[in-house]
């Protein structure tokens, strides 16, 4: 075997590492998404936003469906993905290109839409990562962290290079940092599915390099 064919089969044979993206919005756009959630007020019951309950992900059990108004004098159209509170709103196309690359990694509820004109509008639903990974490999990571009686939390003030443990992550492709839940992180694949469906509303910004 010759010398190149030696190291050709030596780079196969060597793991890939796997890249990692912190997920944010698009603030391309800078006017505020035209909805408005109609019956806010039932779903937060005692709650001041809307989210999930304290020390859990998901949704709780709501009374009745979102029911969201797409109106242009509140803002822009809508896009595949949106801030909703402590949420996301998602297109269905969005849902479905979620459920293809990691179904464990989600939880969503129907919203029912209608347009101004009362006329029913495009499939939406509220979405939350629920799955939680204890995943970074603080060793070799350069981020802040608070530990305040046992509360650890992380802050990527002033950046932060972020490396994730294989053998934590495993077959996960979208997951919440265990001490920075409000940090939602993916891997080469999604943002490769996203991309190629050509959804909109989100930034990827490299985890190594934040």
């Amino acid at each position: 075997m010759s010398e190149e064919a030696v190291k050709v089969l030596k780079r196969a044979r060597e793991p890939k590492i796997r890249k990692f993206f912190l997920m944010d919005r698009d603030y391309a756009a800078t006017r505020a998404p035209g909805y408005r959630i109609e019956n806010k007020t039932r779903l937060l019951r005692s709650g001041r936003i809307l989210g999930p309950e304290p020390g859990r992900r998901g949704f709780p059990n709501y009374p009745e469906a979102p029911r969201v108004l797409i109106d242009t004098k509140f803002g822009r159209p809508l896009r595949d993905w949106e801030e909703c509170s402590q949420y996301w709103l998602i297109s269905d196309r969005m849902k479905a290109v979620l459920e293809e690359v990691d179904p464990q990694a989600c939880a969503f509820v129907k919203c029912e839409m209608r347009l101004r004109n009362c006329e029913p509008g495009p499939g939406y639903w509220l979405c939350d990562v629920v799955r939680v990974l204890d995943a970074v490999e603080e060793a070799e990571s350069r981020v802040k962290i608070y530990d305040e009686r046992g509360d650890k939390t992380y802050s990527l003030m002033g950046g932060a290079r972020l490396v994730f443990k294989e053998d934590v992550v495993r077959s996960a492709h979208i997951f919440r940092m265990a001490h920075l839940e409000p940090a939602v992180v993916c891997d080469q694949k999604f943002k490769d599915a996203y991309k190629a469906a050509g959804l909109r509303g989100i930034s990827f910004r490299d985890a190594a390099n934040y």
